[in-house]
Parts: C-alpha cells; sequence; structure tokens
C-alpha cells in the first residue's frame, strides 16, 4: 500500500529478510511477480528499482564524516555538488544530524548511527524505504525512542516503509499494516488491531501479544480454547457467563502498575496480567474468564468464528472435564 508502514514479523528463519532481499532485487523470485507501485520489477536489476535498504549494523564508513557518509551514494551517481548539499541539508536537519555532520561515526551513539544510516537512504528519494531489524542493536530505551522517531519520520516522507523485525511488539506499535510470516508462509496481514482482536490461527494468536494468549486443551475432541492474560478476573460478579479455571501461584512479578503471575494448572503453565498485587506464592486461587474472551481453536489449529458453532461450544466445555475437571460450571 502507497504510504504505509508495512511491518513483517515472525520468528527467526521464517523468511522475513529473504522477502526483504527479494524486494530489493538481491534474490531471485522462484514464482510469481513483484510490483512496486503499478510496475513490474520482477526482472528489474537492484539499482534500477528505486529502493533504499537500512540495516541493522548500519554499515557506516568509519574513516567517513557524517556529511561524507551520506553524500558517498550521491557522489557515485554523479550527482552536482551543489544539490548534493541541498539534499544533505535537508535530510540532515528532518533526522537531527545537522549538528553532527564534521563527526565520525566512532563519535555517535547508536542512535545517532542509526540516523546517520537513516539520513543516507533518505537522500537518494527512493520510492520504498526496506528496513531489516534496524533498531536490534539498540537498548530498550532507544529503541522506544527511535520508533517513534521513525514514525515521525515516515509521516514526513509520506514514502512506502517495509520493515522487518522479530519483535511483535515493535511490529504492534509501528505498522499501519502487520503480515505475520512462519516457515515462509504468510500467516495473516492486517491492522495490529484487526491481528491482536482476531487471529486466524493458533500461530498468530500466540506470537502477537505480550505475554502470549493461554491456549489449552479440552475434552471436546479436536477443540482447544485460549484467553489472553489480561481478560482473566480473579472474580466472577453475580451475572458471569464464562469459565473458571482453579489454579496454584507459582511465581510473581511486578511490573509497576501491573503484576504478572505465573499460575499452575494441574501441569499447565498459565500466566495472567492484573492490576491486584495481593497474591502470594503457592495460594489456591480461581480464575474467571467470560466467554466473550475466549478463543475457540480447531483440530487445524484455526480459530473458529462460526456463530453458531461457537454457542454450541461452551455449554460442552462447561459440561465435560477438561484435564481432570480444570473447568467447573460458573454458578
Amino acid at each position: 500500500d502507497v504510504y504505509k508502514r508495512q511491518v513483517l514479523v515472525g520468528p527467526s528463519g521464517c523468511g522475513k529478510s529473504t522477502t526483504l532481499r527479494m524486494i530489493a532485487g538481491l534474490e531471485d523470485i522462484t514464482n510469481g511477480t513483484l510490483l512496486i507501485g503499478e510496475d513490474n520489477v520482477t526482472h528489474v536489476e537492484a539499482s534500477k528499482r528505486g529502493i533504499s535498504m537500512v540495516f541493522q549494523n548500519y554499515a557506516l564508513y568509519p574513516h567517513m564524516t557524517v556529511k561524507e557518509n551520506i553524500e558517498f551514494g550521491l557522489k557515485n551517481n554523479k550527482v552536482a555538488k551543489g544539490k548534493r548539499e541541498e539534499l544533505i541539508k535537508d535530510v540532515s536537519k528532518t533526522v537531527g544530524l545537522e549538528e553532527y555532520l564534521t563527526r565520525k561515526p566512532s563519535d555517535l551513539s547508536g542512535g545517532q548511527r542509526q540516523r546517520v544510516a537513516l539520513a543516507r537512504s533518505m537522500v537518494k528519494t527512493p520510492k520504498v524505504f526496506l528496513m531489516d531489524e534496524p533498531l536490534s542493536n539498540l537498548d530498550a530505551k532507544l529503541r522506544n525512542q527511535m520508533r517513534s522517531e521513525l514514525i515521525q519520520i515516515h509521516n514526513k516522507l509520506k514514502t512506502t516503509f517495509v520493515y522487518v523485525t522479530h519483535d511483535q511488539v515493535e511490529a504492534m506499535s509501528m505498522a499501519d499494516k502487520i503480515v505475520i510470516m512462519n516457515k515462509g508462509e504468510i500467516m495473516q496481514a492486517g491492522s495490529p488491531k484487526e491481528i491482536y482482536n482476531k487471529p486466524v490461527n493458533e500461530f498468530v494468536a500466540q506470537f502477537i501479544g505480550s505475554p502470549a494468549m493461554n491456549v489449552i486443551k479440552t475434552n471436546l475432541k479436536n477443540i482447544k480454547i485460549g484467553f489472553r492474560p489480561e481478560k482473566a478476573s480473579l472474580s466472577g460478579g453475580v451475572n458471569f457467563d464464562g469459565i473458571i479455571l482453579n489454579c496454584t501461584v507459582t511465581t510473581k512479578e511486578i511490573l509497576g502498575a501491573e503484576v504478572l503471575y505465573c499460575l499452575k494448572h494441574n501441569s499447565k503453565n498459565i500466566m495472567i496480567k492484573t492490576e491486584d498485587d495481593t497474591l502470594e506464592i503457592d495460594k489456591q486461587i480461581s480464575i474467571y474468564i467470560d466467554k466473550k474472551d475466549l478463543y475457540y481453536f480447531d483440530e487445524k489449529e484455526e480459530c473458529i468464528y462460526d456463530i453458531e458453532r461457537l454457542e454450541s461450544i461452551l455449554p460442552k466445555i462447561k459440561k465435560c472435564e477438561i484435564e481432570r475437571k480444570l473447568y467447573e460450571e460458573a454458578l
């Protein structure tokens, strides 16, 4: 999509970087065609695709100044000096490098080096920016800062960003559209909200969200149910309609305003996130999950959204023993 931030996300080895390299023209495409806008670039050489790449290792020349690093590609393309100066001035202002142009990469912080790599790509005015894990070498605080800055830069440039990461939090916070990959295939593509609320299968449901969605087996043939840690409640209320899970508290992590508990449910670990910090280790508790917060997965690990089928499942689960009476019918 034009002018969007597309984020490819998935576990290591799922094909994210290979896909990026195919778009860039660095890997051959074995099947199908590649379009950039309306242009078929399947057989167009990499240098003529109007693409620029930003890598996680920055790839800066250590003996050159910031300005010289940004200027390098322009010189190779024989861009006139006056035009080079104008372009460097514009991009250095956009990424906040105006006062660092005479410094060497060794005199810069990790975030500043990343800005130089970005400026070097921007100065070519590409149709598409390809970014391969560009923030992975930064510490957590700087990653958060750079995510925000990249979004602001994208909004200024109004061009397409294709961004690869293994970090689902990074994907959720930066993307207009997320493409989730696994084993070389696209599992699901959509907005962050759509991916989070309506995952198509168990893999997507557990990959997106931190902590991951809890998924447990039932005694119904080939049916599993899932719920997100923040949707579990410690009380059911008078009109509660859902499932009750009896557990033992095994670990407790204070996250600030929230607490992350690991609960043992027979042999199954279950994570819940709550503002209640009063639960102690080894305490026996019951957690309540409303039926509207439950997900159901079939024998193909696909999420069930058919209303008629869903309405028939929960009553059966309530009447069944699930992993030796894991659930009891709510009163």
